[in-house]
């Protein structure tokens, strides 16, 4: 028996793309407090207090948001419609606090706990990275340690900053990997690049057990056989992804915080996302964009994309169940 879906996005050939509300992909916006019969949730979280040089993330949500009414309904590649496969909807943004970064990391879990405890999906908008931290935190408590897949040109794994500071945008999956709620060995990075503050930077991780593919990686053996390999580590249990804008290359993505030249193309970046096809995932980010940097809406509108991505490859998830 096929699955009753009550959700769709606006259609942009009866209702104008620059008219009505913005939500993502035109979705109907529905507080988690009525969310019934809910598959997956785009969930927006304005909140960068983790961001140790050029801020603004916290103002991504909202910019993606509105470059996503450009995203259409069917993905002619994968051969998807996600809103004819699941209940998808635009559930808002989590609550924060911009100025207390402890309340803030807790009052994201917590509203995480509500998403979860409801059977929904999150695909998450940031914010600074530091936010897919209690993320984890609220999915680990049902799933156990989860694998993960960081999409990123920096690792997010050193200790600490400026003095004894554990809670930064650089410090997120160190923290993870401490609590135990992601499994080193099953936890793959993909495009890590540029300078390093120390020759050592990455040997805690390796130690751990993470394994890194560095951008030089990718392109000498190809993208293909770098997520075959992530797929082959993170195996069939619960697995989460973490897309970093600044993965890209600046050229194609400008607008975030800490750009590295020597990144990812746009297609490479949706070839990727479309070879995790069948991957387990139980929630997954886009996080980084950061519009005062690209008031064009370009970052954005990868971002959106990206969140598309994801939601096909869900989807077809959940169709399969």
């Amino acid at each position: 028996m096929s699955k009753q879906v009550n959700y769709a996005p606006l259609a942009s050939d009866k209702t104008p793309r620059y008219a009505d509300i913005a939500t993502f992909m035109r979705l109907p916006n529905i507080s988690i407090d009525d969310a019934s019969d809910i598959d997956i949730g785009l969930i927006g979280v304005p909140w960068d207090s983790g961001t140790t040089n050029r801020p603004g993330a916290r103002h991504g949500p909202r910019q993606v948001r509105e470059m996503s009414a450009l995203m259409r309904r069917y993905h002619p590649v994968l051969d998807i419609s996600p809103y004819e496969l699941a209940n998808c909807v635009d559930l808002g943004d989590s609550p924060v606090n911009p100025v207390n970064l402890t309340d803030a990391l807790a009052a994201i879990e917590s509203y995480y706990d509500v998403v979860i405890g409801k059977k929904i999906i999150p695909l998450s908008c940031g914010g600074d990275h530091l936010t897919t931290l209690p993320i984890l935190r609220a999915l680990a408590k049902s799933h156990g340690p989860l694998g993960l897949i960081q999409f990123d040109a920096h690792t997010d794994t050193w200790d600490s900053y400026f003095g004894d500071n554990k809670f930064t945008h650089g410090t997120p999956f160190r923290r993870a990997i401490e609590e135990a709620i992601v499994d080193p060995k099953r936890y793959v990075q993909i495009g890590i690049r540029g300078g390093l503050y120390d020759k050592d930077d990455c040997s805690w991780q390796q130690r751990q057990g993470v394994t890194m593919f560095s951008i030089d990686d990718c392109f000498n053996i190809g993208l293909d056989t770098v997520l075959a390999q992530a797929k082959e580590l993170v195996g069939d249990k619960p697995t989460y992804v973490t897309f970093d804008i600044d993965c890209l290359d600046p050229v194609f993505a400008p607008g975030t915080g800490t750009p590295e030249i020597g990144g990812f193309s746009s297609y490479d970046v949706q070839k990727m996302i479309r070879l995790l096809r069948g991957t387990p995932i139980i929630g997954a980010d886009m996080v980084e964009v950061s519009p005062p940097f690209d008031s064009s809406g370009g970052t954005a509108l990868i971002g959106a994309t990206v969140l598309f991505e994801f939601l096909c490859i869900v989807s077809e998830l959940i169709k399969n169940q």
